[in-house]
């Protein structure tokens, strides 16, 4: 069973910068960010499969220590539209290179860590 912990969120004025971190526990394979606005459906930020949102492009870094088994998300430049929950998730797969960002292709999800950018 993997368990998925995400911290890192607060409150940031636009401009600024934050970076999330995912702890996960258990065998993890292609993982992923994604994030979730009021009203909005769940988006893919960006993957181990290679793939950014295009609204983050150029912004926002993903990285991970495979050996203390944590992902990050750098989140730099942030905008008003960045705020949402985010949401660390992991497959029971790895993905080739380009797989698009998916939800339902991830089967282990975190609680969340809101973000939230003011201007």
């Amino acid at each position: 069973q993997v368990q998925l912990v995400e911290s890192g969120g607060g409150s940031v004025q636009a401009g600024g910068s934050l970076r999330l971190s995912c702890a996960a526990s258990g065998g993890t394979y292609s993982m992923a960010w994604f994030r979730q606005a009021p009203g909005k459906e769940r988006e893919g930020v960006a993957s181990t499969a290679g793939g950014y949102a295009d609204s983050v492009k150029g912004r926002f870094t993903m990285s991970k220590d495979n050996a203390k088994n944590i992902l990050y998300l750098q989140m730099n430049s942030l905008r008003t539209e960045d705020t949402a929950m985010y949401y660390c998730a992991s497959a029971d797969r790895y993905f080739a290179l380009g797989q698009p960002l998916s939800a339902h292709l991830y089967k282990y999800w975190g609680q969340g860590t809101q973000v939230t950018v003011s201007s």
